[in-house]
């Protein structure tokens, strides 16, 4: 199966190709395996020229973008080209489309008209997210489909019409089932090390992927073999030899992101949590909130980015600022501390760093972070040099991830107690 992502605002990187991802990983949950996407310009002889490479390959090819009915949407003509068909009204769609604009108080207009226009032999996948119909074309063994560039037309599409269509129409010999564990507080390199007796011993069968970003590695184990109950057996026992090696690093077995981990916790142990913030600048306070229901657990924050709201608001010591300036396990302590008493919170988490591009020494190069975990009972205080690859951005991410991990450790302990 091939992917066939229209448009010039992709090759431009005017829009990223968000398209993709999503189709791969909803084709592959459902069994199916792309194995190529390619993305390419408004340009009808590329256009063409692709369908015809694709189909020498595969007997499904799915493409997105073009559909419209402007000018530089011109998929649909080159698609009626390629079969040997025409476009003809589709009243279905025109209906939709007219109850849709009036339901706006838009007027009909030519170019919505042409909206409406399909291929002859096209079966029409009914789009209520747009006005851009999806089309479903069968000819000699082979399977095209269609659908609009935009990405919540097209995810509705695919969700509720293609892979329920795919999977009804194509008899598959083989399982595939996708396995994912996610790992923090170890680097991609040692990983790979320590787990590489693990990995040589995968049968031939599964495939085990390292997906990394900032503080966190997913690795993903794909089982492709005609025996469902074996496979799964099979991968579930490699986990649990994985998981005898670095059990300390896991943190989900799924697609959980790690401020969800967190909330389940703090829900679980029915804690309360607040946050005193320098170089995240409020962002690890942004991933908490992200979780719907964190208003539960967490009270607030405090984004002490100058040493005077250290001292004012956070009752930061001025001997620590002094002596061991703010990017210190001092200061970081003061502020979990202070910031747990001021919110009256079971736990408290502080970051001091320096994010960079400038403000870096020798003594504290720029990506030197200290993070501090406070609970009723204990703290816990962590230096981290993330470097500088990526940038400013990548360091806040990567020291927001990592106060998270630390947080998660913390609470495991005690919900083991």
């Amino acid at each position: 199966m091939k992917i066939i992502n229209i448009g010039d605002e992709l090759l431009i990187g005017q829009v990223t190709n968000f398209n993709a991802s999503f189709m791969g990983e909803h084709l592959s949950a459902a069994g199916f395996v792309v194995d190529e996407t390619i993305i390419i310009g408004d340009n009808a002889a590329q256009i063409w020229k692709s369908i015809e490479y694709a189909f020498q390959e595969t007997e499904v090819v799915i493409l997105t973008g073009g559909l419209g009915p402007t000018k530089d949407d011109i998929t649909k003509e080159v698609i009626c080209r390629y079969f040997n068909t025409r476009l003809v009204m589709h009243d279905e769609t025109l209906d939709f489309i007219s109850d849709m604009l009036g339901r706006l108080h838009i007027p009909m207009s030519k170019i919505n008209y042409r909206q409406a226009l399909v291929p002859e032999i096209a079966k029409v996948l009914v789009n209520r997210n747009g006005t851009a119909p999806g089309l479903w074309i069968e000819q000699e063994g082979k399977i095209l489909i269609a659908l609009p560039g935009v990405p919540y037309e097209m995810q509705a599409l695919m969700t509720e019409s293609v892979i329920p269509l795919l999977v009804e129409k194509m008899t598959r010999n083989q399982t595939i089932i996708h396995k994912v564990v996610q790992l923090a507080g170890i680097g991609e390199s040692t990983l790979s090390d320590l787990i590489e007796p693990w990995e040589i011993s995968l049968p031939s069968y599964i495939k085990l992927a390292y997906l990394p970003r900032p503080g966190i590695i997913r690795l993903r184990l794909t089982g492709i073999h005609p025996d469902k109950e074996l496979l799964e057996k099979e991968l579930q026992s490699n986990i649990e030899k994985l998981k005898e090696m670095v059990e300390e690093y896991i943190f989900s077995y799924e697609d959980d992101q790690m401020e969800e981990v967190v909330a389940k916790l703090f829900r679980k142990n029915r804690k309360q949590l607040s946050i005193a913030e320098s170089c995240t600048g409020g962002y690890l306070s942004h991933l908490i909130t992200s979780v719907p229901g964190s208003s539960q657990f967490f009270k607030g924050s405090i984004v002490s980015y100058s040493n005077d709201i250290k001292r004012e608001i956070l009752n930061v010591r001025e001997l620590n600022l002094k002596k061991h300036g703010a990017v210190s396990e001092f200061v970081v302590n003061d502020m979990a501390i202070n910031c747990m008493g001021l919110f009256d919170t079971d736990y408290s988490v502080a970051v001091s760093g320096i994010a960079g591009p400038s403000g870096g020494t020798v003594e504290k190069p720029v990506g030197t972070v200290w993070i501090a975990v406070a609970t009723t009972t204990r703290i816990i205080t962590k230096q981290f040099n993330f470097g500088t690859n990526g940038g400013r951005k990548k360091i806040i991410e990567r020291a927001a991830i990592a106060a998270l991990n630390m947080l998660r450790i913390e609470l495991l302990k005690d919900l083991r107690q």
